[in-house]
């Protein structure tokens, strides 16, 4: 009887897991499009058309730049732009954010991309995934809580910083290999003397172009007002569209400006594959110098890349839905999930990691995009380029793809946090730097391990060594102390209660000299565990052979039980009467105020 109705118990939830899972809720939720497409109509399809063009005529520079920053040739840097943009359509939940290359992931490619073996890019890529969607659908996205906000601006500052030092020796048309920021400048300085003037001239000719067109759409002139003439209205687009499509704009103009000149006048980029990238399995193995490497020593040869890199893929993705959410909640999960798909999807076109890019979705919403399906048109111009206008490609200087990654990544330095962190919490500073500091003289995945290490140290310290309020209150008539109070202000825990004990016990024989009765205040306390009842059970003991009466008051039920468990002769007060007849009485031990 007993084992048929486990059985039927079973099989109910079984039955309620299914029909959840198949519901209608569910299905909008887990395929967002359900629920924007039954809508859609003429003028969003207009603004997602505007803003995926835009957005488009941004990622290609972009990605062909952000190839080279990963070590690769800039066809892996389209080959990444395409995929994410068509899956995002279906299983985002973001109308803004748009999925492709980033110069965070492409330095982390650069990383652990062994020798420059794109092979490692594209298995990274996948397993990134595939990590990614299992956290989804192990609902580990609280996890992304341990890293704060002081972290993840020192990583994305260092990060910048990083990346822009990565790119000077393509602004002054110098060719060498450096790991870290005192190398990059180091070798700067050892080699400025080969340094091309024509490169130099037009990378920085690009910077202040690029810089300039930049501002153009905060200027008022860009501005549409609703009593402008279909012309003004048209013209203040041009405008605005002029200025977020500046990295193809100055892209463009540079390569015919190369085109035009000697072959040798500028460093080119140079031949790139031609042709959309064959839709193949992502490399389980690949060949090092005739040796053929398997799936085992490649992922032990990426290490810790396999962690850090996904890691870094939902910390960005997420950060920017919440940034453009609108004031809506985000479903961490379902962005999750979306960028696993993204990644797993895009290893099969042979691309790098990707996550959500912050550049390209502000130009995506400032743009006016409306849906999600703003990306199909971003994805469709990067094919078209890949089909058609990869043999032009060549023509574009290194510098100024140089210049476009600067222009990029300078804005990523998040300067004016320092000062906000410093007025809410000074302590904050420790992370902010300690992270800075080690992603910028050490490596990046060890600042974000030794930000998060010292957040949680900062955290544990204020549990083991709670903040603890000692008072005196006085009789009625103020001829002395009535008690004296004490009021831990957090939980009592193992971590924290030789802390506590050791302030009852100095409140105990401090301010109540042996004597006075010490009340312990539990309001704060939420819960307890063995180790802190032994401790409590200890403490009593104290107070018992000096003969000093110890109240307990404002006790909830669990901790209550807890204490009573093992602590036989307990005084817990339930009001301030029984504080009150404790004080007279307690010391006969004629009353257990433990009982109701």
């Amino acid at each position: 009887m007993n084992q048929n109705s486990n059985t039927r118990s079973v099989s109910d939830i079984v039955q309620a897991r299914a029909r959840k899972f198949f519901s209608k809720k569910t299905l909008h939720q887990r395929l967002p499009i359900t629920q924007w497409l039954p809508k859609y109509n003429l003028e969003s399809l207009e603004g997602d058309m505007v803003a995926g063009l835009t957005v488009g005529l941004t990622v290609i520079p972009q990605g062909i730049a952000y190839a080279l920053v990963a070590g690769l040739t800039p066809n892996y840097g389209l080959y990444s732009a395409f995929m994410g943009c068509f899956v995002y359509m279906f299983l985002g939940s973001c109308k803004d954010i748009t999925i492709g290359p980033t110069a965070i992931m492409s330095i982390m490619t650069h990383e652990y991309s062994v020798d420059k073996n794109p092979d490692y890019a594209i298995l990274l890529c996948f397993l990134s995934g595939i990590i990614i969607f299992a956290a989804a659908v192990c609902n580990l996205g609280f996890l992304i809580t341990f890293i704060s906000k002081p972290v993840i601006a020192g990583f994305t500052s260092a990060a910048a910083i990083s990346i822009a030092s990565s790119q000077l020796k393509g602004l002054f048309g110098l060719s060498y290999q450096s790991e870290s920021v005192i190398e990059a400048f180091s070798k700067l300085f050892e080699n400025i003397g080969d340094t091309r003037w024509q490169d130099l001239t037009l990378g920085l000719c690009s910077i202040v172009v690029l810089l300039l067109m930049r501002k153009l759409k905060d200027l008022k002139i860009t501005k549409v007002q609703p009593d402008d003439s279909t012309y003004v209205r048209i013209g203040r687009k041009m405008l605005f569209l002029i200025s977020v499509g500046r990295n193809a704009i100055v892209v463009i103009v540079a390569g015919i400006i190369a085109f035009a000149a000697k072959s040798d006048t500028f460093t080119l980029t140079g031949d790139i594959e031609a042709g959309l990238p064959a839709f193949k399995a992502p490399p389980f193995s690949t060949w090092d110098n005739g040796t053929e490497i398997y799936f085992s020593e490649m992922v032990s040869n990426v290490g810790a890349g396999i962690i850090i890199i996904p890691l870094i893929s939902i910390l960005e993705s997420i950060a920017i839905a919440s940034a453009f959410a609108g004031g809506k909640t985000i479903d961490a999960t379902q962005e999750m999930y979306a960028l696993g798909m993204c990644n797993i999807l895009g290893a099969f076109v042979q691309s790098i990691p990707v996550t959500g890019s912050f550049s390209r979705t502000a130009v995506n919403s400032t743009s006016g995009v409306k849906t999600p399906a703003g990306g199909i048109v971003t994805g469709l111009l990067v094919v078209l380029a890949l089909a058609f206008l990869t043999p032009y490609f060549k023509y574009i200087p290194k510098a100024t793809l140089s210049a476009v990654i600067i222009c990029a990544v300078i804005f990523m330095v998040e300067y004016e946090t320092v000062r906000p962190i410093w007025k809410a919490r000074q302590l904050d500073q420790i992370p902010l730097w300690g992270t800075f500091l080690t992603c910028l003289f050490w490596k990046l995945e060890f600042g974000i391990l030794v930000g998060v290490g010292i957040n949680l140290a900062i955290l544990l310290y204020g549990v083991a060594r709670p903040k603890v309020n000692v008072s005196t209150v006085l009789r009625k008539d103020e001829s002395g102390p009535h008690y004296v109070l004490v009021e831990p202000r957090s939980g009592l825990f193992f971590p924290s209660v030789d802390h506590i004990r050791g302030q009852v016990t100095k409140a105990g024989v401090g301010p109540a000299e042996s004597s006075v009765m010490v009340v312990v205040d539990c309001k704060h306390f939420t819960g307890i565990d063995y180790t802190a009842t032994k401790g409590m059970k200890s403490l009593c003991q104290d107070f018992e052979r000096r003969h000093q009466p110890l109240v307990f008051t404002n006790v909830t039920p669990g901790v209550e039980r807890g204490l009573c468990s093992l602590i036989d002769d307990i005084v817990i007060a339930r009001s301030s009467d029984q504080i009150d007849a404790a004080y007279k009485i307690l010391a006969r031990s004629e009353i257990n105020w433990n009982r109701p």
